[in-house]
């Protein structure tokens, strides 16, 4: 592992034992401070030493639209340091990597807490840059339950009430924390890390309470379409019952006359075309009677 530089940050990704452990001897943190974000169960929380802050935070990641779950939260922690400032995660993600590309303003970690700050408040904006990707696929659902009789369109409609459950976990975990830094008083030394540790609050419990709007609204949805697709089915057997019903006075009527016993108009020439005509007009009378009872 390089030496650092003063007021820099070092963003470790996936560390092996053997950086992990440099880590803790060389800058004297306590052991926690490093594996905990290693944990990917981990809740968010902040915590003090020495010379050192140590905060973590569950930040929104993709995995892949086509994996079981799309959507999930991650423990990222920051360790701050008089030198230097640390993150440490499990796996690459899309905030610590904007970061590292430069396409976040005014991220120098010079400025230690303003950049933990810019960090929250970007996991706050990703947040809801999520939830408005999950609204649009769950919107595309929407429109193929109308018509569907299956199950398969409930079930992709309860993974994603389960990356919600999630989100709202994550978020209530994170507001928590950002309530406890506010207390705490640590990130509000200038005027202007005040009014970020506000911006960020206003974000997260933005993004909590669309979470439970979304959550609340596929709630209502799958226990509405899970009705539809009830009443489609219903509708199927019905039809097929009258279908049914309406092909066994034919069937009857033919199978009478099939058996090798003496039977009225037997020596008939029109016997056939009568029996039709006979099996025509019950057939009409039941589809009738079912059309004036609105069972079809």
């Amino acid at each position: 592992m390089p030496e650092f530089e003063r007021n820099c940050w070092v963003s470790v990704v996936a560390p092996t034992d053997q950086e992990v452990r440099q880590l803790i001897d060389e800058h004297e943190i306590p052991d926690d401070f490093v594996t905990y974000p290693l944990d990917i169960d981990e809740k968010a929380r902040i915590e003090k030493d020495e010379d050192a802050f140590f905060l973590l935070m569950r930040v929104p990641h993709f995995v892949g639209i086509k994996e079981e779950i799309p959507f999930t939260t991650i423990p990222v922690g920051l360790i701050i340091l008089k030198d230097c400032v640390i993150s440490i995660c499990k796996e690459e993600n899309v905030i610590i990597e904007e970061f590292e590309h430069g396409r976040s303003k005014d991220s120098n970690p010079g400025k230690k807490f303003r950049f933990v700050l810019k960090l929250l408040h970007k996991a706050a904006g990703k947040f809801l840059t999520h939830l408005r990707e999950i609204n649009k696929i769950v919107d595309g659902l929407e429109d193929n339950l109308q018509a569907s009789m299956r199950n398969k369109e409930l079930m992709e409609l309860l993974k994603f009430q389960k990356i919600l459950v999630f989100y709202t976990t994550a978020l209530k975990s994170n507001e928590l924390m950002m309530e406890r830094l506010q207390r705490s008083g640590t990130f509000q030394a200038h005027s202007d890390d005040s009014d970020l540790m506000e911006d960020v609050i206003v974000e997260f419990q933005q993004a909590i309470e669309m979470t439970n709007i979304s959550n609340n609204i596929l709630t209502q949805m799958m226990g509405a379409y899970a009705s539809i697709i009830n009443n489609n089915m219903n509708i199927v057997i019905k039809f097929l019952t009258i279908i049914t019903i309406t092909l066994a006075i034919p069937t009857l009527i033919a199978s009478i006359y099939g058996m090798n016993v003496p039977l009225p108009g037997q020596n008939n020439p029109g016997s056939f075309a009568t029996i039709i005509v006979v099996c025509m007009l019950f057939s009409s009378g039941v589809i009738y009677y079912f059309y004036r009872r609105r069972w079809f």
